[in-house]
């Protein structure tokens, strides 16, 4: 399975009371890992024509982050079905597994705004087949 790394600059707005990187700042990161994937991996045309809208996100946080640490969201497209996504986002600093976030987004016209299926080649392009 192919994983789409999502280098992560962290600002001082982001650290809390308790000096670490607040939680809720981890739903911007991994919605902007999750976009970014899409955008790199989707055709010009696709990216142009749907929106993605988040509908779950599960975070598991394992251990602090701090302002000084270097980060990467790795994102794992899990499976598509109909008009869901499913999605893994670990972040890292280095090899330290500091969250893991699991993820349902629906894919939308975007025109419509309404629910969209995506053609299978593009499914392919980011949610390889199985073996």
């Amino acid at each position: 399975m192919a994983t789409f790394r999502h280098p992560i600059a962290i600002e001082p707005a982001d650290i809390d009371h308790m000096g670490h990187v607040n939680n809720a700042v981890y739903l911007k990161w991994v919605q902007d890992a999750v976009i970014n994937y899409w955008r790199s991996v989707a055709p010009p045309g696709a990216v142009a024509q749907h929106l993605w809208v988040a509908l779950k996100h599960e975070i598991t946080y394992l251990r602090p982050t701090f302002l000084q640490d270097t980060v990467v969201a790795e994102v794992i497209a899990e499976r598509v079905e109909g008009a869901r996504a499913y999605f893994t986002t670990i972040v890292r600093r280095r090899e330290e597994v500091l969250s893991e976030i699991k993820s349902s987004w629906c894919c939308l016209d975007a025109a419509s705004l309404r629910p969209a299926r995506l053609a299978r080649e593009i499914v392919a392009r980011f949610v390889p087949p199985s073996a």
